[in-house]
C-alpha cells in the first residue's frame, strides 16, 4: 500500500509527496498537527493539512527570513518572533552573538512540543538561554509593547485560522509601535503565483505600506511551498535592505549558510514583472 500526502495548491493543482510513515497526529484547540516521514524530503510538519516545514528544504525559508534583516542591520539586539513553532527561525537567530534577547510567541504549545520531539533539526536551539517562549496570541502580545524590539519576524501560518489576525492593519500598526526607531519587520508574504494566495499577499502588502515608510518585497524558491515561488516582506522605519546592506560586516561573521549569501541578498529584491504588477495593484485597491 502506498501512502501519499497531498495538498491542494489551487482548485486545479495538487502537490503530493510519497510518505514512508506518519510519526504523529493530534488535534490541539487551534489546529490539526501532523508529522510525516518521506524519502525525498525527510520529516515534515503540516498544520490543518498545509505544509509548514520539511527537513530537506527548511534551510531556504529560515535563511531568508533571518539573515536578510540581520545583514541589513548587524546591530540588532532584541528580537520578537511571532509564530515559528518549528524553531528554525530561532535556530538561525541564535547564531548571532550580538543578539541579547529573543522573545518567541507561539499560540499553540502542542506544535512546539511536537517539533521538539520529531523535528530536532529545526527545534535544536529553543533551549538557548536568550530565548523566552511565550505560548499566547501574538496579536495581543505585541499590542502591549512599545519601542522594545530592533527586529520583529512574523513567521506565521497562512492568513486564516490561528494566523488570521497576523495579517491585519491593527497588527502591523502594533508592530510599528513595538519597534525601535531603527526597527525592521520581516514577514512571510505568501505565494504570488496562484490567485487565492496572491489575494492574501496583496492585502498584507497594502496594509504594511500604509504603516511603514520603507517597504520592499523579496523572493526565494522553496520547492514544497505552493508554486515554489515564495515572497517575504521587509518593512522598516529607517533601513533600505539593498542600499543599507552591510555585506562586509555580515561576511566577516563567518556564518556558514546553505542558501543565503550577500550577493543573493541583493538579487532577491529583483522581482519579476508579474509580481511588481500585483504589488502595484495592491497599492491602488
Amino acid at each position: 500500500m502506498e501512502l501519499w500526502y497531498t495538498e491542494e495548491h489551487s482548485e486545479n493543482v495538487r502537490f503530493s509527496i510519497r510518505v514512508e510513515k506518519q510519526l504523529y497526529s493530534a488535534k490541539s484547540k487551534f489546529q490539526r498537527i501532523d508529522v510525516f516521514e518521506a524519502k525525498e524530503f525527510g520529516r515534515f510538519l503540516t498544520l490543518d493539512g498545509l505544509m509548514m516545514v520539511t527537513e530537506k528544504d527548511e534551510f531556504i525559508y529560515h535563511d531568508m527570513i533571518v539573515h536578510v534583516p540581520m545583514a541589513t542591520n548587524p546591530k540588532i539586539q532584541k528580537v520578537l518572533v511571532i509564530g515559528a513553532g518549528d524553531g528554525g527561525t530561532v535556530r538561525e537567530l541564535t547564531r548571532y552573538d550580538s543578539i541579547d534577547t529573543i522573545d518567541m510567541v507561539e499560540i499553540d504549545q502542542m506544535v512546539v512540543e511536537a517539533c521538539k520531539k520529531y523535528l530536532p533539526q529545526t527545534s535544536s536551539r529553543l533551549e538557548d538561554p536568550r530565548v523566552n517562549l511565550h505560548f499566547e496570541d501574538g496579536l495581543k502580545f505585541v499590542r502591549e509593547k512599545e519601542n522594545v524590539y530592533d527586529l520583529i519576524i512574523v513567521d506565521s501560518t497562512d492568513p486564516f485560522g490561528p494566523g488570521e489576525g497576523l495579517f491585519t492593519k491593527e497588527f502591523y500598526g502594533n508592530c510599528y509601535k513595538a519597534l525601535t526607531a531603527e526597527g525592521i519587520l520581516v514577514n512571510q508574504h505568501e505565494c504570488p503565483y496562484y490567485d487565492d494566495y496572491a489575494v492574501s499577499m496583496k492585502r498584507a502588502h497594502r496594509r504594511i505600506c500604509e504603516t511603514f515608510p520603507v517597504v520592499k518585497v523579496y523572493q526565494a524558491h522553496i520547492p514544497t511551498y505552493p508554486s515554489g515561488h515564495w515572497l517575504f516582506g521587509f518593512a522598516s522605519k529607517k533601513f533600505d535592505p539593498v542600499k543599507d546592506l552591510q555585506a562586509d560586516q555580515w561576511n566577516a561573521l563567518g556564518l556558514q549558510t546553505k542558501y543565503y549569501n550577500t550577493e543573493l541578498h541583493q538579487g532577491a529584491f529583483a522581482i519579476p514583472n508579474y509580481v511588481k504588477d500585483l504589488l502595484e495593484e495592491a497599492n491602488h485597491e
